[in-house]
């Protein structure tokens, strides 16, 4: 048997038929910039998460980019102001908060949430500080009561980075009505990069707020800056979503709580089938959905993961590693002030992404978890 990492081919075959009807109902609009297509994924957005305001966007790092313009726009930041951010994560976080002339300041994560360990977070705050950007890494809700008081306190913006959580919903009060991720704080944004839970067929993402201003900003700021035809009001960006991507996740987006309910039993046959003291397990709640499994992250203990890896590669299964390098490690960011990072550096030389995603049933779960328990390192 082979058990393929990730297979786009077989992700994406459930829908083909409704893709190519969306993809033909596109071409015959004529419409290939902007359009219905795009509008109605925006309130169909809203409507799933609770966040008033949506604007499509181009990918994921752009939605980032653009809130963060937006704020300086806006008056809320300027040049050289703070943001904090969770140090286990990809490097859009960090180059979204650089790209806008801001500095990153990286604080350490929890180490069974791999999420911002939030009671970090009063003492990284400044008087420089202006916004707290937190991360659901692999699909858990990083939000508590902790962030939510020092944002209050301080008065700081809260930014989702919500590309791997979308659905992912929390107990704890956001700053707003909603539960669900990306629409708990200021402003979110979600990548529809082909790999999520919810994947385009090339790049897209998008920006959610609460805030109406910072929605048009963001959305005038993704046209080259223009509120209007040939009024560039902005010094702004091409970072449109094209009306093909917006209907092919119009397609995909009403089959979301589906993929997560699938991806939730594909983890619980891991938890429940892997019994080895050199693999720790991802803390898995029942209560809530408050974590949709975009990824499920083991950590081999003892320096084995490498061996680890090729064991399993050698009897077919494919596995990942999200993300090996953080970003404060990244050549690109050499010269990025940050205090001790220990917890992150850990998780980076442990961490081992299983396959989760449609493709991988729950029997090839238990059965990936069966081979893990019998290889020897």
């Amino acid at each position: 048997m082979k058990y393929p990492f990730l297979d786009l081919g077989k992700v994406n075959a459930p829908y083909c038929e409704e893709l190519a009807d969306a993809a033909a109902r596109v071409i015959r609009s004529g419409r290939y910039i902007g359009g219905e297509e795009v509008e109605a994924l925006e309130s169909e957005l809203a409507v799933a998460t609770g966040a008033p305001f949506v604007v499509g966007v181009s990918n994921g790092l752009d939605a980032l980019r653009l809130i963060l313009r937006a704020y300086i726009a806006n008056g809320d930041m300027k040049e050289g102001d703070e943001v904090i951010y969770p140090a286990n994560t990809y490097i859009a976080s960090v180059l979204a908060i650089s790209d806008a002339g801001l500095c990153p300041v990286a604080v350490d994560v929890d180490e069974w949430t791999m999420n911002i360990d939030t009671s970090l977070l009063e003492k990284a705050v400044t008087s420089r500080t202006k916004a707290i950007m937190t991360v659901h890494l692999y699909g858990r809700v990083a939000w508590d009561d902790r962030l939510v008081s020092v944002a209050t306190r301080h008065g700081l913006k809260v930014i989702e980075d919500c590309a791997q959580a979308l659905g992912a919903r929390t107990l704890v009060s956001g700053l707003h009505s909603s539960p669900f991720a990306g629409a708990l704080g200021d402003a979110a944004a979600i990548s529809f990069y082909p790999t999520k839970n919810v994947g385009a067929l090339g790049d897209a993402g998008a920006v959610m707020t609460h805030d109406k201003g910072i929605a048009d900003i963001v959305r005038a700021l993704a046209n080259y800056g223009s509120d209007h035809r040939y009024h560039n009001i902005y010094k702004g960006f091409n970072c449109r979503l094209d009306p093909i991507q917006a209907a092919m996740l119009r397609v995909k987006l009403p089959y979301l709580a589906t993929e997560n309910a699938d991806r939730f039993a594909r983890a619980l046959a891991y938890q429940r089938t892997i019994r080895r003291a050199d693999v720790v397990l991802p803390m898995m709640s029942a209560e809530v959905n408050d974590n949709v499994w975009h990824q499920y992250v083991v950590r081999v203990k003892d320096g084995k993961r490498d061996r680890f890896r090729e064991k399993l590669k050698l009897t077919g299964v494919g596995t990942d590693i999200h993300y090996a390098v953080p970003p404060h490690c990244q050549p690109c960011y050499s010269g990025l002030r940050h205090g001790y990072l220990p917890v992150t550096e850990m998780l980076a030389s442990e961490i081992v992404s299983l396959p989760i995603a449609t493709g991988t049933s729950v029997a090839d779960a238990a059965e990936i978890g069966r081979i893990i328990n019998s290889v020897e390192l």
